[in-house]
């Protein structure tokens, strides 16, 4: 299921800003203007991109849609799934998984199907899931680098458009008429640099950090599973190693529904 929370939440944020300003009599148009919003948003990007390796940018445009509506991780599902496999593994033996892991989207947990399957070692098995799990880790965390860099950089470049705005302005003293539109333009920079900061980058920077941690205790909890059919456990005893993955209110739930 998609998980839109992010990015209803900033919008929420952003709404409340643009409320906020209607209250206290502006107009939040007036925050829209060409220059500070070329600045801010194409020059924290340019700023951002600098710091990274050419063929990083492709997994930067995934990270940005994984924090705005990525997958959320089911590890119901996934405990229900292995369950349902070590009964078949119980009752026809572990080649009988060979036909399961056909039915399997998910390719971390297809390929640890399939190694079981060919009889690989134990270890084996472990040693390159765990190697997979640590390549996903790091991607994740240039991803979110990324966009916490550019929460870095985008106040930055919004104090620099307010320089620029103020120029324009001091070279203009001598037309009254001009200095008050002047200096609201030139500070919208600034609002534009905390606000992208703050509402945009930082919070996509955190929920990537949290996405990956979760996704990578979904991996750590598959793989836990398949090794415990491997060695030949129990449903039963499955079920309950990979319930300490989950929350104690959680865990009532899946041996409720298992009950059912």
């Amino acid at each position: 299921m998609k998980d839109r929370f992010t990015l209803f939440t900033i919008l929420g944020a952003l709404g409340c800003v643009f409320v906020s300003m209607f209250l206290e009599g502006s107009n939040p148009m007036v925050l829209f203007k060409p220059a500070p919003l070329l600045l801010v948003f194409g020059g924290t990007t340019c700023v951002a991109l600098a710091g990274y390796l050419k063929s990083d940018v492709g997994s930067f445009k995934g990270a940005f849609s994984k924090a705005i509506g990525g997958t959320a991780q089911d590890m119901q599902e996934h405990i229900a799934r292995l369950v349902e496999l070590a009964e078949v593994a119980r009752r026809e033996g572990l080649l009988a998984l060979e036909k399961a892991a056909t039915e399997v989207e998910d390719p971390f947990f297809k390929r640890g199907i399939e190694m079981t399957v060919d009889g690989n070692d134990p270890e084996e098995i472990r040693e390159i899931l765990e190697g997979e799990i640590h390549s996903l880790q790091q991607r994740h965390k240039a991803g979110a680098k990324f966009f916490s860099d550019m929460g870095g950089f985008a106040p930055t470049l919004g104090i620099l458009g307010t320089v620029i705005g103020l120029i324009h302005v001091l070279a203009n003293l001598s037309n009254p008429a001009v200095l008050g539109p002047a200096i609201a333009e030139a500070f919208t920079a600034t609002l534009w640099g905390v606000l992208t900061a703050n509402l945009f980058w930082l919070p996509i920077s955190n929920k990537l950090k949290r996405a990956s941690e979760q996704e990578a205790q979904g991996r750590l909890l598959v793989m836990d599973g398949i090794l415990a059919i491997q060695a030949g456990n129990s449903p039963r005893m499955v079920q309950s190693k990979l319930l300490s993955y989950l929350a104690p209110k959680d865990r009532e739930d899946v041996r409720t529904q298992k009950a059912a």
